[in-house]
């Protein structure tokens, strides 16, 4: 009987410690506001918005210790309107991301699943529009770079390595999943950051092949790297950026140019930019460039404030667009996980380009400028 009970109270501390050694963690963020445009389709416009900066999610994220320095991991993570309850990412359980994988103090992680890819990982974090200083609205035209995560990718298996002296790298690459088409929307990136001081690096080029219908007898694979989410519809988009961030005290300035190359265009796609329907072009090849200016101020530890300009210009369907835009941001936090932001943009294009200004996330203008302004709402947990 004695044996008996010590067996039973060996196994409870057992199971205890080995509890211990795994973790899982409920997160979340929800973003809303009041946003006030001054143009959409002709039309002045209030509308409450959701994600106006960060897009509003929650997540569990976990791991287990299987000792050694390496570690079991996963992240699902779901995105959703806090204005009306929808999903967002085409409607997904966890389009925000969704992986499995390994993680080891010595050689990195390896991880399989929807994620995304370098562009966002490595040059993201240096570009106001990939942060919690700008975010949705401060976007790129079309989210052109991706750099605000239109879309992630599928299928995709990924590898980040570990800090060696303020430098890692990492790549992906996307999976077609078409027994007859392996390259038929597939995508890889790669990329690479090096941090010294207050001085933060960073480069990363993304690729995807055949991610939408380029002519009648093209059939669009939609269960291949890059689906419903997609920003433009073309046989080939390459994507690469660079990017330096410098900080001092309460300062951090920075600098970000992007450039985006398609061939075989046939169209942007609806959830690009906030388009209530895509845009649609004969096929054809396209061009963007981006260059970025960026700086934020810690005025004191519960206020800051952030701006921006971009400058773009592209080669779009026999036409040369040229977009101006002008980004601010201030933030009051009032706590650790709750603050209140108030941001405008000011967008124009020429006259003469084949589109309308089109803030991201918002309708277009009915004209070449537009201007927005946003009180919201953030709280973590």
């Amino acid at each position: 009987m004695k044996k008996t009970l010590m067996v039973a109270a060996l196994t409870g501390v057992f199971a205890t410690a080995a509890h211990a050694q795994s973790s899982v963690t409920l997160y979340g963020l929800i973003d809303a506001g009041i946003t006030y445009t001054n143009n959409q389709h002709g039309h002045s416009n209030w509308q409450e918005t959701s994600g106006s900066v960060n897009g509003s999610r929650w997540g569990l994220r976990g791991s287990e210790d299987l000792g050694g320095g390496l570690k079991a991991i996963f992240t699902l993570e779901n995105g959703f309107g806090i204005n009306d309850g929808t999903l967002k990412q085409g409607g997904r359980e966890f389009g925000r991301q969704a992986f499995v994988g390994l993680t080891s103090d010595q050689f990195g992680a390896l991880t399989l699943g929807r994620q995304y890819d370098s562009m966002v990982d490595y040059v993201g974090p240096l570009a106001l529009t990939g942060t919690q200083y700008g975010g949705t609205q401060f976007a790129h035209p079309f989210d052109n770079d991706n750099l605000n995560n239109s879309f992630r990718v599928n299928n995709s298996v990924k590898y980040q390595s570990v800090n060696y002296g303020g430098f890692k790298f990492g790549g992906l690459y996307g999976f077609s999943n078409q027994a007859d088409g392996f390259s038929n929307n597939r995508a890889y990136s790669a990329g690479a950051s090096y941090n010294w001081g207050g001085l933060n690096l960073a480069a990363a080029y993304l690729q995807l092949n055949s991610n939408g219908a380029t002519g009648a007898a093209a059939a669009f694979n939609s269960g291949g790297a890059v689906s419903s989410d997609n920003t433009f519809f073309a046989k080939r988009q390459q994507t690469w950026g660079a990017g330096a961030n410098y900080s001092f005290g309460p300062a951090t300035v920075g600098l970000v140019y992007s450039q985006t190359n398609l061939q075989g265009l046939a169209g942007i796609g609806a959830g690009a930019s906030g388009q209530s329907a895509g845009i649609g072009f004969p096929s054809d090849s396209a061009h963007f460039q981006n260059f970025e200016a960026n700086a934020r101020y810690a005025l004191t530890p519960a206020v800051s404030i952030a701006g921006s300009y971009t400058y773009t210009r592209a080669s779009l369907a026999g036409t040369r667009p040229h977009w101006n835009q002008f980004n601010l941001q201030t933030a009051y936090a009032l706590s650790k996980r709750t603050d209140v932001y108030l941001q405008g943009e000011y967008q124009q294009i020429n006259q003469n380009a084949i589109v309308d200004a089109d803030i991201n996330g918002l309708g277009a203008s009915g004209n070449n400028k537009q201007v927005a302004v946003t009180a919201g709402l953030r709280h973590r947990f």
